[in-house]
């Protein structure tokens, strides 16, 4: 192939020749063939000198394309076996609190969820303490799966003040997510989060569709409403498959 080829790139009416690096265009090849399906996860990628062959590049830029997918986690690079695609694996922000399926839309891939249970309760002596509510108080529990390409990446246990959420049960959280619903009548002034590696129970391994030793990541959050008499809206604890999902965060002084 020549060196100077170049991709074509179609701005509002306008095709314009702009040069795409050879590495970019092998991700891309990779990428179309793992979103499309054409390669599942777990399949085993063509060797660098394959790639070498198919493309005519050079072998560094082979291997570029190929160490930066890796990097952002579509694929798995074991040595002396070979490459392989990895399992979806999302990522949030550490001490922000996002809607899971705006997440996943910005990564251009689909979210949906599965509604497990979605009830009425009395507070115990647990929740109260958590709610900062009278012991008896009404609430509501929901339990949902939300998946990425059809793969459950979060198995989120929802505790919510039914003062401040009347109409709770009524929500199709099919369409919306609970995070997008409270924000929207009960907007958020405070949060507070707990992270901690967890093995949990056999029913949320089946939910999750993982083993039973599969190390998740648990993240237990509060959060407050209200700037002049602020009250507990809604405690969750959030599951993910350590697998399938990571959480970064950042700092600057």
């Amino acid at each position: 192939m020549a060196q100077n080829d170049v991709c074509k790139v179609v701005v509002g009416e306008e095709c314009l020749d702009q040069p795409a690096p050879f590495y970019e265009r092998v991700k891309n090849m990779i990428k179309t063939n793992i979103h499309s399906g054409v390669w599942p996860v777990n399949y085993r990628v063509p060797s660098e000198s394959e790639l070498v062959s198919q493309f005519g590049y050079s072998r560094m830029t082979i291997n570029r394309a190929l160490r930066e997918l890796t990097a952002e986690g579509l694929l798995v690079r074991m040595q002396g076996v070979g490459t392989f695609v990895a399992e979806v694996r999302g990522q949030s922000a550490l001490l922000d609190i996002n809607n899971i399926a705006d997440e996943i839309a910005s990564r251009g891939h689909r979210h949906h969820a599965r509604v497990l249970e979605l009830t009425q309760l009395q507070a115990d002596t647990q929740q109260t303490l958590l709610l900062n509510l009278p012991m008896g108080s009404r609430l509501f529990h929901s339990l949902i799966c939300h998946y990425e390409n059809g793969v459950p990446i979060m198995l989120e246990d929802r505790l919510v003040n039914a003062l401040l959420a009347p109409d709770y049960l009524q929500q199709d959280f099919t369409r919306i997510t609970p995070n997008a619903y409270l924000s929207s009548i009960a907007p958020i002034v405070e949060g507070e989060h707990i992270i901690e590696a967890v093995n949990v129970s056999r029913v949320e391994c089946a939910y999750l569709e993982i083993n039973e030793h599969t190390p998740c990541l648990q993240v237990n959050r509060r959060t407050w409403t209200g700037r002049q008499d602020k009250k507990i809206v809604t405690s969750v604890r959030l599951v993910y498959p350590g697998s399938r999902y990571r959480l970064e965060g950042s700092m600057r002084k």
